[in-house]
């Protein structure tokens, strides 16, 4: 699987310039990203007018206490799900994305290195999908935030 190096940044404007035409809001929930996602995302332009902020919830113990994942594993649609919810809820955005995964070199919770769950909330809605990336940690990271940032470019350009 090719890595999207470098193109990071023009998703991040595109989510920039969808989010303003549209008048809304996004946050960002991430876990093994440790942030990179909403590094990207508040260096594209005008970051403060649609922008909340990101919550990094690295520790099992900040998803179930923080971002209300029931008791359980980590690296799981539900708590992709609760992980997404609750971020909208806490930045008071009307778009959130979450990520939750192994990016190896050890899997975790009986998934394999690269096994990633994403939650999305969408004004009241909210999905839930899993991919599985290959290559180093950094690799898995980057692939993540990369598809993350898919993930709302379409939600945004579906209205």
């Amino acid at each position: 699987m090719a890595i999207p190096h470098n193109d990071g940044g023009a998703l991040a404007d595109e989510v920039s310039d969808l989010a303003q035409k549209a008048g809304r809001t996004v946050g960002t929930a991430e876990s093994l990203t440790g942030g990179h996602i909403s590094c990207l995302l508040a260096a594209a332009p005008s970051s403060s007018a649609w922008f909340r902020g990101t919550i990094v919830a690295y520790s099992s113990a900040v998803k179930h206490d923080l971002l209300e994942v029931p008791t359980g594993p980590v690296v799981s649609e539900r708590a992709a799900r609760s992980m997404a919810v609750a971020t909208a809820k806490l930045l008071n955005a009307d778009t959130a994305v979450a990520v939750t995964g192994a990016a190896g070199p050890d899997g975790q919770d009986g998934q394999e290195p690269g096994t990633v769950w994403f939650g999305l909330f969408d004004r009241g809605s909210v999905s839930a999908l899993q991919k599985s990336f290959t290559g180093n940690p950094t690799d898995v990271v980057e692939l993540t935030a990369h598809h993350a940032l898919e993930l709302l470019v379409n939600c945004l350009r579906a209205g």
